[in-house]
């Protein structure tokens, strides 16, 4: 295993989401995430309530390799740093490794008053290389 700076890529990986140019952020998301990598997330509450009320009993949205990834991180790059009304960002001293797992917690910030607005935790594992191979994203905690 690699030695990994968890603070550094927890940099990273809020950086990616705020990077306005596609190119950059499509090369970012490949600089970060290795080719198979998965981004799971878990979504609302309102969205798991919803599905359970039709039936299904665990709930997940996931995102698989680079072309999914980027998409992920450009639809909420336009929902909600385009519109200059946020911006992300890894938490201060929130970043920790133990061997291949990385946890951390990140913010979404008010552009204009730099307020926390939100924000969530991050269990990433990396490959040999540093880069994610699976990602777990739960907002609001």
């Amino acid at each position: 295993m690699p030695h990994i700076d968890a603070q550094d890529l927890a940099a990273r990986y809020a950086a990616v989401w705020n990077e306005p140019d596609p190119d950059l952020r499509r090369k970012a998301v490949e600089a970060l995430w290795a080719p198979g990598g998965v981004h799971v997330l878990q979504p609302p509450q309102e969205m798991r309530a919803e599905a359970g009320r039709l039936g299904f009993t665990a709930t997940a949205l996931v995102a698989r390799g680079h072309h999914e990834l980027e998409t992920r991180v450009a639809r909420s790059h336009e929902e909600f740093v385009a519109t200059g009304e946020f911006t992300f960002r890894a938490a201060p001293d929130s970043a920790s490794a133990l061997e291949d797992v990385v946890t951390f917690r990140w913010q979404s910030v008010r552009a204009e008053t730099g307020e926390v607005s939100g924000g969530g935790l991050e269990f990433v594992t990396v490959d040999a290389d540093g880069r994610i191979n699976r990602d777990y994203q739960f907002p609001g905690l």
